[in-house]
């Protein structure tokens, strides 16, 4: 009997040790700074129309839990009710996506002539290759980089006089901008321009990023047929406080259940600091230290 009490005391400790040692690579809390379940939040984004999933673009932890996102909602979901869309993938390069998502445009074709991002490699290549595993469509959804830089350079009003193939690129034109979202005061006090009406000297960066969100929102919009979840990657920003992106599915869609992601880095993992809280309805922490891929 000593012996049996000595050997779960024992035990105990170890349960002990364990638990004070532990060091997760992440945490998840809910908008209000909740300990959150991953297996309930994946149950309530399979119930979503849109998921915007906010990473940040060198965050490695970030693209291994949106490689595990994406895996574990197609097994909650019927055939063809999942769609992949990716901030990643600027409109004209759309064709070589599709493609490429089924088989027809080897690795070394795609990569030369989609115009992937630096990080590719690392980041997006295993999201591409499961979705061409499991024929899961995707839709690159940005606004060409050309269009976003002459909009900062010169305004929305370059591109007035634009074809119509061109425009097909992009959101419905002439765009509007709510300069009093948060992320675009944001920006205006980032650039010197909160003071100002229309944000100040900011006001052509601040259309620059309003064409990639509408952008981004019209063609998740209008990629999605009903009953589906289209699962989207994004950088945090575009996407914050459900703002940018969801702002202009709220004028094109409004009647999309939207859920979002956001993943934050944090000192420590045990709390969602105050800053961080209703952020999106799931936050992400993933420790200040953790690996980058750039």
């Amino acid at each position: 009997m000593r012996f049996l009490r000595l050997t779960s005391f024992l035990l105990l400790l170890i349960g002990l040790a364990s638990f004070v040692g532990d060091r997760p690579a992440y945490r998840l809390f809910t908008a209000t700074g909740q300990a959150a379940d991953y297996d309930q939040m994946l149950a309530e984004l399979a119930q979503a129309d849109v998921v915007l999933f906010g990473e940040q673009h060198n965050d490695a932890l970030a693209h291994w839990l949106e490689l595990q996102v994406a895996k574990d909602l197609l097994k909650l979901k019927k055939p063809g009710q999942l769609v992949l869309g990716m901030e990643m993938f600027e409109r004209d390069v759309q064709p070589l996506v599709a493609q490429y998502a089924v088989g027809m445009l080897a690795d070394t074709t795609f990569e030369r002539l989609a115009r992937p991002w630096p990080n590719y490699g690392t980041d997006y290549r295993p999201l591409l290759q499961f979705v061409r595993d499991k024929k899961i469509p995707v839709i690159g959804t940005n606004a060409p980089r050309p269009f976003a830089r002459v909009v900062a350079q010169r305004s929305l009003t370059a591109l007035d006089n634009l074809p119509a193939t061109d425009r097909a690129l992009l959101a419905p034109l002439p765009l509007k901008v709510d300069y009093d979202l948060p992320g675009y005061k944001n920006m205006a006090a980032m650039f010197g321009g909160a003071g100002s009406a229309h944000g100040g000297g900011a006001q052509n960066i601040i259309q620059a990023q309003a064409l990639k969100d509408a952008t981004m929102a019209h063609f998740i919009a209008a990629s999605r047929q009903p009953g589906q979840t289209l699962l989207h990657f994004n950088g945090s920003y575009h996407s914050d406080h459900h703002d940018g992106i969801v702002a202009y599915l709220r004028q094109y869609a409004p009647k999309l259940r939207v859920r979002t992601l956001s993943v934050v880095t944090q000192e420590q993992l045990q709390t969602l600091e105050k800053e961080q809280l209703n952020v999106a309805d799931y936050v992400v922490v993933v420790p200040a230290d953790a690996s980058k891929t750039y």
